[in-house]
């Protein structure tokens, strides 16, 4: 069973050197790989540190238990989808409204797809681990990177930016659980994009050409 201390999940120090931070990696990859071959019930951090090739008291100096390194692997999974957000949204800053729509469906798509097996994983422990209010706040960094790539468009919006990007981000939170949900494979996968790309694109027309609603 799983601790449940929202203290015990804090890890004990950060990496400051290139080999603690070499070993940080390899016992979050370790972990990973453990719970796809053993399942969360089965992790320990014995097995964990087996797998990465440190003592358990290396790992102890980085994570308390078997809950914090969960929600540590879990933290890297939406910083690795989250960077690919905002490098998408750097990337399309000044373009047009669709063009902005299909970048940020396809490349947000590619980082959560690209090991459906793992992410599928990550995503049966996020409710062991506080994944909701952890995603919570990373969203709120997705965010902010859409709002400023829309307020950068090339077509000016007739809709409030914060609410259509509230709308983008939930369409792409939607059909990624659908997603991992299902299982999906990888055609699946790809006529899901096609169709939230369709989605999202026709959307993004709509705001530019509708009347603002905007109070003057």
């Amino acid at each position: 069973m799983l601790e449940r201390s929202a203290g015990a999940l804090t890890p004990r120090k950060m990496p400051v050197q290139a080999r603690s931070a070499a070993s940080v990696d390899a016992i979050l990859e370790a972990t990973l790989q453990v719970l796809l071959d053993l399942g969360k019930e089965r992790l320990t951090t014995t097995r964990v540190a087996q797998r990465a090739g440190v003592s358990v008291g290396t790992l102890y100096q980085y994570f308390p238990n078997k809950r914090s390194l969960l929600q540590a692997v879990l933290r890297r999974h939406f910083d690795t989808i989250l960077d690919a957000i905002e490098r998408v949204c750097k990337e399309q800053e000044g373009r047009p409204l669709e063009a902005m729509g299909e970048a940020l469906i396809r490349g947000f798509l590619e980082a959560k797809m690209r090991d459906g097996t793992r992410s599928v994983a990550l995503y049966s422990i996020a409710s062991d681990v506080e994944g909701a209010r952890l995603m919570h706040t990373l969203e709120a960094r997705a965010n902010r990177a859409i709002l400023s790539m829309l307020e950068s468009a090339r077509e000016p919006l007739a809709r409030d930016p914060r609410v259509v990007a509230s709308i983008l981000q939930g369409a792409m939170s939607g059909v990624s659980r659908r997603l991992l949900e299902s299982g999906a494979r990888d055609k699946d996968v790809q006529e899901l994009r096609d169709e939230l790309v369709l989605f999202v694109c026709s959307y993004l027309r709509a705001c530019a050409s509708l009347p603002s609603t905007t109070p003057s």
